[in-house]
């Protein structure tokens, strides 16, 4: 009965979080089921059922992401076979975009309309949208159009090494396991890692980056002789690896390679407040090497499987644009000198591999970065960042004049993008009252969609 009761629970979550409501309404409403997957996937797993655990996990998780993600999903093959219905779709995927990613009022004032007709039209093309998702599920071959996908598809994430989905629950954690051509999940209990404990975690960091001024990128707020020991970030890094890194290597056989090979690549998606935890340096510093997680693995972050899935591989070629971002000095901010010097770097490595473009100082609006990022394929961001706690939408890059935040670029349909580094602090920072939510900078660039690589 109780998992009977989760499923018709996350059934009904693209009715509550609904696409007919405003972005930032949306991000209000999933503060009341914010702990809904991890608690589902919890049941699923004490069940024995761990393939519909990752399943909620997936489902249940990121939802106005994925809801932005499907506006975004090529209708080729709808088009090769019922092509009046998809351009029925298509025109209504594009004034829903339009709606989801601005807000009211400025639609108001572009439309000379009132805002209860803006919201309206809103809520028609939403209901529309639903309408035409339902009659093409109808045709042959479609009937599963646009749905979630089902734990067999999850699997293909896996096709580049082994992905870890870690259930962050107040009672205790697991891993689950996605490895390479298998249609089968691991599973790993983390019984001394916790949703508390990674809270408490957290909030040492948090406390740790306060006191060395360091939560913004630029110089230090503090002089050497004022700052406190490393040992409790130490200790969070430590209770990492003993609670959860070195388990899963453990598991994997992932602790016994050669050192002189090629380290092999895993890829971590945390939930709850595991998503806050930087696994990627897990370790005890107070031992010599082999102690730490980058001593055996390449770690990368994903906030779904979907994601991965969606993704393509992106190589650099003489083919390729590449745009570097600086903001040295932004009106405002503290001074960013080294900038100048990450560029030069930048710049010496592509020139004679790709088409290379700068956007420096007074050049580098909003506007013209925005407008720059359509013609190239990859993007480096080398300036300043902040995360909105009150409305995530708005978080956003710190440039000349100005700020280019997420819903901005959400206006946007970029298509076949490669990667973009995020240079600045807070860029994968989250919200910290929505962590299974991917309401931050480096999901926005994979909205774009860029591959966001998080450096923070």
């Amino acid at each position: 009965m109780l998992l009977k009761a989760y499923q018709a629970a996350i059934d009904l979550l693209p009715q509550f979080i609904w696409l007919g409501a405003p972005a930032n309404q949306r991000y209000q409403d999933l503060k009341s089921v914010q702990t809904l997957a991890v608690d589902a996937a919890h049941a699923a797993i004490l069940s024995s059922d761990d393939l519909l655990a990752l399943e909620w996990l997936e489902h249940a998780r990121c939802i106005a992401w994925n809801q932005n993600l499907m506006l975004r999903s090529p209708l080729d093959q709808l088009l090769e076979s019922h092509p009046a219905l998809a351009t029925r779709l298509q025109t209504v995927v594009v004034q829903l975009h339009t709606a989801s990613s601005n807000s009211r009022e400025s639609l108001a004032v572009a439309r000379t309309i009132s805002l209860e007709q803006v919201g309206q039209d809103h809520r028609r093309l939403a209901k529309e949208y639903e309408d035409l998702l339902n009659e093409v599920r109808t045709q042959p071959g479609f009937e599963d159009f646009l749905q979630p996908m089902k734990a067999a598809g999850l699997m293909y994430a896996a096709r580049n090494g082994p992905i870890v989905v870690i259930n962050c629950h107040e009672e205790r954690s697991d891993a689950l396991i996605v490895l390479p051509n298998q249609s089968t999940v691991a599973h790993l209990p983390l019984p001394n890692f916790s949703a508390k404990k990674a809270e408490d975690a957290h909030s040492t960091m948090l406390s740790f980056l306060a006191r060395k001024g360091i939560r913004e990128r630029g110089f230090s707020l503090l002089h050497q002789s004022e700052r406190q020991s490393d040992s409790d970030f130490g200790d969070v890094l430590m209770m990492l690896w003993t609670d959860v890194v070195k388990l899963v290597l453990d598991f994997l056989g992932l602790m016994a390679h050669n050192a002189g090979n090629k380290l092999p690549h895993i890829t971590w998606c945390p939930t709850g407040a595991a998503s806050f935890m930087p696994l990627h340096a897990a370790g005890d510093y107070a031992q010599p090497a082999g102690s730490r997680v980058f001593d055996y693995v390449i770690s990368s972050y994903t906030p779904t499987l979907t994601a991965l899935l969606a993704s393509t591989p992106s190589t650099l070629s003489c083919n390729s644009q590449v745009l570097a971002i600086g903001q040295s000095n932004t009106p405002g901010r503290n001074q960013l000198p080294g900038t100048i010097t990450e560029l030069k770097h930048i710049r010496a490595h592509v020139e004679n591999r790709a088409g290379y473009s700068e956007l420096t100082g007074a050049r580098a609006t909003p506007e013209t970065v925005l407008d720059a990022v359509e013609q190239h394929d990859w993007v480096h961001l080398a300036c300043h960042a902040h995360q909105n706690v009150g409305d995530p939408t708005k978080s956003g890059f710190f440039l000349h004049n100005g700020t280019l935040d997420l819903m901005a670029i959400n206006r946007r349909s970029f298509k076949n993008k490669g990667l973009a580094f995020l240079s600045a602090c807070q860029t994968a920072t989250g919200d910290e009252t929505l962590p299974n939510e991917a309401v931050h900078l480096a999901s926005g660039d994979t909205e774009a969609p860029f591959v966001a690589d998080r450096v923070y």
